[in-house]
């Protein structure tokens, strides 16, 4: 019963009391509905008096010993009660008295038989406010002398020792006769060896809360606590790089310093939905056991609502501002998504208390908005590789850093397919144009491990874009066999790069089948186009019937212009791919050099001075093509303002 209406009710009944003597048989009768049956003189109600009594009486010396306003006892004012021994004795005795006082103020509340109730409340009133104040200075002591041992990494790691023993527990165990008692408080179920100080405290702690709020103090006690514990959750976010910012203040914020926050805040908010809120959840549940759910679940929003609304706040902050005009960022909403979505049982469950539903709901709308944000960024991807209006050429045919840059990009994005086939569940691709069937049916024909198919084909779709943005610079280059080379170097790098990372579950092995078939289709029109001189100028069959040396002279002269022009030519273009160069030259040797070895070796004894290369010189020549000559990569390049030619670092 609370103390503050014990006195209302003591006020009432001592005024009730006065307009009618205890001394009157008559008016004693005519209240007998409001008292105890037994009567006022019986040896029951006397022995229970005087047992009340007693209680107060005992109470003062250990109350008055530990009186924080006491002027004679200056050592309370810097000592614990609760560590004056290892067995608690003294800490359970204090306890007990208090208890002791609250069943004798009930007492002599509910019956008036003793002449001297009125002094004997008043009195144990001021006891009780006595050893009030002692344990709210107990408690804080606590709180504030193991703050470090409170720490949550300390409490999560405890968190499966749901029980521990308090100090009513221990004295369920052995009785109200402690004096003397040797036996030290320990965890239920499991032993101390593991942090035992911190276990005792959370033990102390529950035992002062459980005294307090029956008392009817706990207000001040959860007040207390609150603070504390808040100061502790707030000091243990800023060290984590979480800082509490206003929407706009993020909005503001410059995009670097931004990017600062955001990459100190992926890791900060995993641990604290990890480790922080969990233990501040643990801590409360296990201080505040005895208590009504109400106060545990008030203590906890007040340490730990606003902080975690806030830090879901700044992602959604994020991923409104001007951060998300870059389709780089994606990788950071991503990571900021996942950061949610991934402890999200931890969240329902942490903060699981209605009056922790803000957190909910602030954690919804965030994972909503960091969602649209990258939708946005994709679709700004795509964009940007459609607006792409650069005209200059790689040289000898290279690699094109929108290549590299937009599937690296995709690969990177395939880490995140999990997540992305969420995000992207309800929102299927929309083409001006149909999607063409090769790409539909490679898109989604074999998928290997329950790749999400709108994903699938929104990444199918992304590659198409960019290949025909391929083609478009392919015909920048005056030379057709140029631009085969071009177009071979670039699918097979996209190619490539599917098949070395997640990209393949997406787009299946048929995708990889038909792209590598156009690769080789790619090779072949280069051949055909960049060779068809070399190889047509002996294509006079050899059995033809005699030739004059002239005719003979011409046909070698004729293969050496187109051989040189060729190989000078073909010298400065680059395939950078090891495997496919050397495909590539092999089949270029078999299609010329077998064919240069029958004329050589039936002529060139005739025309020894118009033969300039041996059919092992021929191989070497060929042996040197595709490394480029003075070739730089060209640098990077602006694909409408958007792109840079190389992804940021996630």
């Amino acid at each position: 019963m609370n103390i503050k209406a014990l006195k209302n009710v003591f006020t009432s009944s001592h005024h009730s009391r006065s307009s009618t003597p205890m001394s009157s048989p008559k008016h004693s009768g005519s209240s007998h509905h409001s008292r105890p049956s037994t009567p006022i003189g019986s040896p029951l109600r006397t022995f229970s008096s005087a047992l009340m009594e007693d209680n107060i009486s005992s109470a003062e010396s250990i109350i008055n010993k530990w009186d924080v306003d006491s002027p004679s006892v200056s050592y309370t004012k810097v000592t614990s009660l609760f560590y004056q021994d290892d067995d608690r004795s003294e800490a359970l005795r204090f306890i007990n008295t208090v208890k002791d006082i609250q069943r004798s103020m009930h007492f002599f509340i509910s019956d008036r038989s003793s002449p001297d109730s009125h002094s004997l409340i008043v009195t144990a009133q001021k006891l009780m406010e006595s050893a009030m104040k002692r344990l709210q200075k107990e408690f804080h002591q606590i709180l504030s002398v193991n703050r470090d041992r409170l720490d949550p990494e300390s409490v999560s790691a405890r968190s499966s020792l749901t029980s521990f023993s308090s100090l009513d527990d221990l004295q369920s165990d052995f009785g109200d006769e402690i004096e003397g008692s040797d036996d030290e408080i320990r965890p239920g179920g499991d032993s101390m060896t593991e942090s035992p100080v911190p276990i005792q405290a959370e033990s102390d702690l529950r035992s002062i809360a459980k005294c307090m709020i029956s008392a009817g103090y706990g207000k001040e006690c959860t007040k207390i606590y609150r603070i504390l514990r808040r100061s502790i959750v707030d000091e243990s976010l800023y060290r984590l790089g979480i800082e509490r910012l206003t929407a706009s203040q993020v909005h503001k914020m410059d995009c670097d310093l931004l990017e600062i926050r955001v990459r100190s805040w992926i890791p900060a908010s995993k641990t604290a939905l990890r480790t922080l809120f969990r233990a501040e959840r643990i801590l409360c549940d296990r201080v505040f056991a005895d208590a009504p759910e109400s106060v545990r679940e008030s203590c906890f929003a007040a340490v730990s609502g606003e902080p975690a609304t806030a830090m879901f706040s700044f992602a959604e902050s994020v991923a409104t501002s001007k951060f998300k005009k870059s389709p780089e960022k994606m990788f950071r909403f991503l990571d900021m998504y996942e950061s949610i979505s991934d402890h999200w049982e931890d969240i329902q469950s942490t903060f699981s208390y209605e009056s922790s539903s803000a957190v909910r709901s602030q954690a919804t709308s965030a994972l909503l908005k960091l969602a649209e944000a990258i939708r946005s960024s994709l679709s700004e991807l795509e964009s940007a590789i459609q607006k792409d209006t650069s005209k200059s050429t790689v040289p000898g045919g290279g690699l094109h850093p929108l290549t590299s840059y937009v599937m690296n990009y995709l690969a990177f994005l395939a880490d995140y397919s999990r997540s992305l086939g969420d995000i992207l569940a309800d929102y299927p691709i929309q083409v001006r144009a149909p999607l063409p069937e090769s790409v539909l049916h490679s898109a989604t024909s074999s998928p290997t491990n329950g790749c999400d198919e709108n994903l699938s084909m929104r990444v199918a779709w992304i590659i198409l874009v960019l290949l025909c943005k391929l083609d478009g610079k392919a015909v920048i280059y005056k030379d057709v066999a140029l631009s085969y080379v071009f177009l071979a170097n670039n699918l097979n790098y996209v190619v490539g790069k599917v098949k070395g990372t997640n990209l393949k579950e997406m787009l299946g092995n048929e995708w990889v089948t038909n792209h590598e078939g156009k690769v080789r289709q790619y090779a072949a029109n280069y051949e055909r186009v960049g060779w068809s001189k070399v190889v047509s100028s002996m294509t006079t069959p050899l059995d033809g019937g005699d030739r004059t040396v002239e005719e003979v002279g011409k046909v070698f002269r004729r293969f050496n212009e187109a051989f040189e022009e060729a190989y000078m030519m073909h010298a400065t273009w680059v395939i950078p791919d090891g495997r496919m160069r050397d495909e590539i030259k092999v089949s270029i040797s078999r299609k010329v050099v077998p064919m240069y070895r029958k004329w050589y070796e039936a002529y060139r004894g005739r025309v020894a001075g118009v033969v300039r290369f041996a059919p092992e010189d021929l191989g070497n020549r060929l042996s040197d093509l595709f490394y480029g000559t003075d070739f730089s990569g060209s640098g990077s390049v602006s694909v409408s303002g958007h792109l840079k030619g190389s992804r940021s670092s996630r």
